[in-house]
């Protein structure tokens, strides 16, 4: 179905193009001078104001229903009802009538996603909200007139809602590019104020070299300050960097002339480590390297050409001294390895003959035989000492506790204290029947309750016994 007249919509508003993005200068890097001005690095776009994605995504907007906001009268003009009436937005002669109203319908949708569009852009921060609402205006006058059907008065307060949130999103930005720019200003003043303790005070001169470097480079990303601001505090940090770098200077000039007494201290360490390389006493001799090695340390660097060879030479000889040492060692932990194979042995052979429940005696001779074995054979490596020691040690338990067991099952104090029981039971069951005879009924239940508590104890002394 195509239109038989031209339509009446053509002063519909229409939504400005969006310019095509300017590009930004070609990047490139400046040559370096001495003490230059540094060029900040390129300003970084704000971060929009949400976690939302930064590219504004047009929203899907559900087709509206023109029937419930407009009407085709029978001459073809077409009406979109508002809360102020009804007025004329154009004429339908291309068909049904309910066709006119969806093509003004679809009109409403397109704009109603214009103003969607402008306020997922609001809420993420994803756009200048100068021109957000540059476009939100230009929407607000056109509504007016527009030549849709749809709820205008709705799309009218979104877009007023809209102007109010720009106005709000650009003081918010102004404050915030002040903000920025007291900070800016805060930093660069904290810069150059270190740089200045650093050129006064600092002797650690690779610590203090790298951190004015490191200010060099926050200072480059540091933006937002007038020509006249950014140049005084320049000024500053240049000054204090080229002091520091004229007191380094005469440091190491210094040190230059402290090297060539160094190479000379370090010969004299290397003729004392000739001397050593042979000795034989190798704890003490290790002790004796370590302490020329804390030397050599302390004697500071020659010079760059003869540093190195002189340590070559020096470390040649310890290296010859410990591994002679390393040597020895060797041998040492061989033994060592076979000595804690054989204490093995020793548990693989006594553990089976050690059994107190069978046979004490026999048992307590098999563990001093045991023990006596074990200290003739001797040291064992380290990683294997625990569980030896534990596995003599369980054996030596195992006799002890069974001896233990054995003595206080003949404690003559223990069974002679179940007796000393017995004998009060039989005490107060006697007097119990001579008071019942006296007639004193009271006193005969009281001592029987002493003998049935004497009883208890008694029977316990002798279950303690028993078990033993």
């Amino acid at each position: 179905m195509t239109e038989t007249n031209p339509p009446a919509d053509s002063a519909a508003y229409t939504p400005p193009a969006r310019p095509a993005p300017t590009p930004g200068p070609a990047s490139s890097v400046p040559p370096t001078r001495p003490f230059a001005r540094p060029k900040p690095h390129p300003r970084p776009r704000p971060k929009p104001l949400a976690t939302t994605p930064v590219h504004p995504v047009h929203p899907a907007v559900a087709p509206s229903d023109p029937t419930r906001f407009g009407r085709v009268d029978a001459d073809g003009t077409v009406y979109v009802i508002t809360s102020a009436g009804e007025r004329a937005v154009g004429s339908w002669q291309a068909g049904e009538s309910a066709e006119g109203l969806a093509h003004y319908g679809r009109k409403y949708d397109e704009l109603a996603t214009e103003v969607e569009v402008l306020e997922e852009r609001l809420a993420t921060g994803a756009g200048d909200p100068k021109k957000t609402r540059v476009a939100a205006q230009a929407i607000a006058d056109a509504l007016p007139t527009a030549a849709v059907v749809g709820d205008l008065d709705s799309l009218a307060a979104r877009v007023g809602a809209l102007l109010t949130g720009a106005d709000t999103a650009i003081v918010a930005a102004t404050a915030d590019r002040e903000q920025r720019r007291s900070e800016a200003l805060a930093r660069k003043e904290a810069l150059a104020a270190e740089a200045e303790q650093i050129a006064a005070e600092s002797t650690q001169w690779k610590l203090a070299g790298d951190r004015m470097r490191a200010l060099l480079e926050e200072w480059k990303t540091i933006k937002g300050l007038d020509r006249k601001t950014d140049d005084a505090l320049w000024k500053r940090y240049s000054k204090a960097r080229e002091a520091f770098n004229k007191r380094r200077g005469a440091h190491f000039a210094d040190l230059d002339r402290e090297r060539a007494g160094a190479k000379t201290r370090k010969e004299e360490l290397i003729a004392e480590a000739e001397a050593l390389k042979n000795e034989t006493t190798w704890a003490e001799t290790s002790a004796k390297f370590r302490d020329l090695l804390v030397r050599w340390k302390a004697a500071g660097r020659a010079p760059r050409d003869a540093d190195d060879a002189l340590w070559a030479r020096f470390k040649a000889v310890q290296d010859e001294f410990f591994e002679a040492r390393n040597a020895a060692a060797g041998e040492r932990d061989a033994e060592f390895s076979e000595n804690g194979r054989r204490k093995q042995a020793l548990l693989d052979e006594y553990g089976p003959r050690i059994d107190p429940a069978h046979n004490l005696s026999a048992a307590k001779a098999a563990l001093r035989d045991l023990q006596d074995q074990w200290e003739a054979v001797g040291k064992v490596p380290r990683e294997q000492m625990a569980a030896l020691e534990a596995g003599i040690r369980a054996l030596e338990k195992k006799v002890k506790s069974a001896d233990d067991s054995q003595w206080r099952r003949t404690d003559p104090e223990a069974s002679a204290r179940a007796a000393q029981f017995r004998a009060r039971v039989a005490q107060f069951e006697e007097q119990a029947e001579k008071a019942e005879k006296a007639g004193r009924p009271k006193d005969a239940v009281r001592l029987r309750e002493q003998a049935q508590q004497w009883r208890e104890w008694a029977d316990a002394a002798e279950t303690a016994i028993e078990d033993r």
